[in-house]
């Protein structure tokens, strides 16, 4: 015979008195409801089970209680509870197994679906003719023939052709499709048209959902025809066949967007018409996507045209190109501007200028000689025409008689680049004015050389009262740039023989007037792009301009001793890069000109300007050992604003560096 189960009871606590009830028994309706004789009980509910009556009972006591509503009492047996768990747990498993089957389900599809995007239809008698293309891993080479979009050409009419560009964008209707292919600066028409014989249904369809800014293969015939909003305007193509490389995800803006000037989205704004504006800092969030422009890709072929132009000229004038340190173990051009960097446990410091490097190559016999390379400035000026890191086109050259005969060698070689540019470069030149529109840059065959001297009359006959003997801050080098463009219809000029007082302590002294130097400026459209001057060469006359400067002659004492043999006279200049090509383009920002991509390897962001964020985190680990040199051993001195004259002293960008 089976033991008798024991009674279980459920202790109900309505505060503040307890409510015992056997559990088979039946709970009164009024305690089920939470309300006694007609009255609500109050307070807190708490709920206890126990086999033994005995233990609970106490305190019993019928309380009249707060008339406002109480939480309805539940009667729990702890089988039933752990029963009722149970079950609610196998639901929810029971839903999260449909749940994964709808997902699995919904990722099927989504892939069946992608499948149709991605490839031919197989139905479709022209499957072998669209689909998205094999990843290209250098399996094997097929000896197709790839046209660039750029030779795209009424010579080509009639011919087939496989073109791979860029899909700008794309419009389908019906049974038709019009793509705007893109190809750096270049831009051409494809066309397609359904006729069941060299273009299906499918095909137009599968065209039609390539996303925008994907690499895509098309081939197809070339025909004449007029097509205005492509740089290949003359013809277009008739696609016989396309595949897609590889496929975009969104952009975060049209590059169409980007593309357009200031003036078009002005006059689009005056009609009433909405249009996208692409702001300086979103273009530099998204420097990838906004190098696409064909503006910006004519404005790196600009840049990189100054610097083969600059070699040119040079190399016919029997100049030596050479490639001087970076990591220095002292400051190369005095230490306000310097960028810190920890060497193995060592101090060290990015290079400000490789002038002392020239000037050592003189000492070394090497007459004539150049350096297109990095320089780095910690100077912080949030300016347009700033960067911390600038390529610096620099040069030295002994001289017989004259500083003026460095003059010679630059005008020569600006009027041979300005020639150059506007020669062999217009394609690209008519593209950025496309956005950038520009009055074309004016010089002279022979450029116009005035003095200082005469540059403050200038500003003194137009009513500006300038020190005669202070530099010139950045107002008043425009306001001389205009009177003298006014004057002289030039956009570039030489200013030379400057004060001595606002040179660095190893620029030559004027012999005739001891208030002025050997030094010079050079301007385009009113701003700086380059200082230069004969430099001191006599070692003796040398300690005596640094002990003037008030100088620690322990500090540059290796520089001098350099100078104790015997030293060809020289002189050199420094040109910013990106500054002559902003200038020369007539851009109002001088990061139109930079890469400016803010990667990050190994937490060591890369950007070119303060404002944009730090950059000399770490980077002694990706630079070479520093080697010796006469110019590395301690801080160089630095007098006046425009140390270093290797390099503009306003042609420096500006931050300061974090340790």
């Amino acid at each position: 015979m089976m033991a008798s189960r024991p009674t279980r009871y459920v202790f109900v606590l309505v505060r503040p008195a307890w409510r015992v009830y056997p559990i088979a028994s039946v709970v009164p309706a009024a305690v089920r409801r939470g309300r006694c004789a007609g009255r609500p009980w109050g307070g807190e509910v708490v709920r206890r089970t126990a086999t033994d009556a005995t233990d609970f009972e106490h305190e019993r006591t019928n309380t009249h209680c707060d008339p406002s509503p109480s939480h309805a009492i539940q009667v729990v047996d702890p089988e039933l509870a752990a029963k009722r768990e149970a079950k609610k747990a196998a639901k929810a498993a029971e839903k999260a197994a449909k749940e994964a089957k709808k997902a699995a389900l919904k990722a099927e599809e989504d892939a069946r679906r992608q499948m149709l995007l991605t490839q031919a239809d197989p139905n479709d008698a022209l499957r072998d003719m669209y689909g998205d293309a094999p990843m290209v891993q250098s399996r094997a080479r097929t000896g197709k023939v790839w046209t660039e979009v750029s030779k795209l050409d009424g010579d080509l009419e009639g011919q087939e052709v496989l073109v791979r560009a860029r899909l700008q964008a794309v419009r389908s209707k019906g049974k038709s499709a019009f793509l705007v292919l893109r190809q750096a600066t270049s831009t051409a028409q494809a066309c397609m048209f359904v006729d069941d014989e060299t273009v299906s249904k499918q095909m137009v369809k599968y065209a039609s959902m390539i996303p925008k800014e994907s690499i895509v293969d098309v081939g197809g015939l070339v025909v004449a025809s007029k097509v205005e909003s492509c740089s290949q305007s003359d013809v277009e193509l008739q696609v016989r066949e396309i595949r897609c490389i590889s496929r975009a995800a969104e952009v975060p803006f049209d590059v169409m967007d980007a593309a357009r000037s200031e003036q078009e989205i002005d006059e689009a704004l005056a009609r009433g018409e909405k249009m996208v504006r692409v702001g300086q800092d979103t273009r530099l969030d998204n420097r990838v996507i906004d190098l696409r422009t064909p503006a910006n890709n004519a404005i790196f072929k600009i840049q990189s045209a100054v610097c083969q132009l600059f070699r040119e000229a040079l190399l016919s004038r029997d100049f030596v190109e050479i490639h001087t340190p970076k990591l220095l173990s002292g400051a190369s051009e005095g230490g306000a501007a310097v960028f810190h960097v920890d060497y193995m446990g060592r101090p060290a410091c990015l290079a400000q200028s490789p002038q002392f490097y020239k000037q050592m190559a003189i000492c070394g016999d090497m007459a004539r000689v150049f350096e297109i390379g990095s320089v780095f400035r910690a100077e912080d000026s949030n300016t347009h025409r700033h960067l911390t890191e600038f390529i610096g086109l620099d040069m030295e050259m002994s001289i017989y008689e004259s500083y003026e005969e460095v003059l010679d060698v630059l005008d020569h070689l600006f009027v041979y680049m300005f020639q150059g540019l506007q020669g062999r470069f217009a394609n690209e030149l008519s593209v950025i004015s496309q956005q950038y529109p520009v009055e074309p840059l004016e010089y002279l065959p022979q450029t116009l050389r005035i003095t200082f001297a005469e540059g403050i009359k200038m500003l003194h006959d137009a009513g500006h009262n300038v020190p005669p003997l202070d530099d010139l801050n950045t107002e008043m080098e425009r306001t001389l740039g205009r009177l003298v463009k006014e004057k002289y219809k030039t956009d570039f000029y030489i200013l030379h023989k400057f004060p001595l007082g606002i040179r660095p302590f190893y620029t030559m002294p004027d012999p005739e007037d001891p208030d002025y130097s050997a030094s010079f400026d050079i301007f385009i459209r009113g701003e700086e792009i380059i200082s230069g001057a004969q430099r001191v060469h006599d070692a003796e006359l040398l300690t005596q301009r640094a002990r003037e400067h008030g100088i620690p002659l322990d500090q540059v004492q290796s520089y001098l001793d350099a100078f104790k043999c015997g030293c060809y006279p020289h002189g050199g200049a420094g040109v910013g890069l990106e500054r002559v090509v902003m200038l020369f383009c007539g851009l109002n920002n001088i990061r139109k000109v930079g890469i400016d991509l803010d990667f990050d390897f190994a937490g060591m962001p890369v950007p070119r300007s303060p404002i944009r964020s730090l950059f000399v985190r770490s980077f002694v680990r990706f630079v070479p050992r520093p080697r010796c040199s006469l110019a590395t051993r301690s801080d160089w001195p630095r007098s006046g604003r425009r140390e270093p004259e290797g390099v503009a002293a306003s042609d420096v960008a500006t931050i300061h560096p974090s340790s």
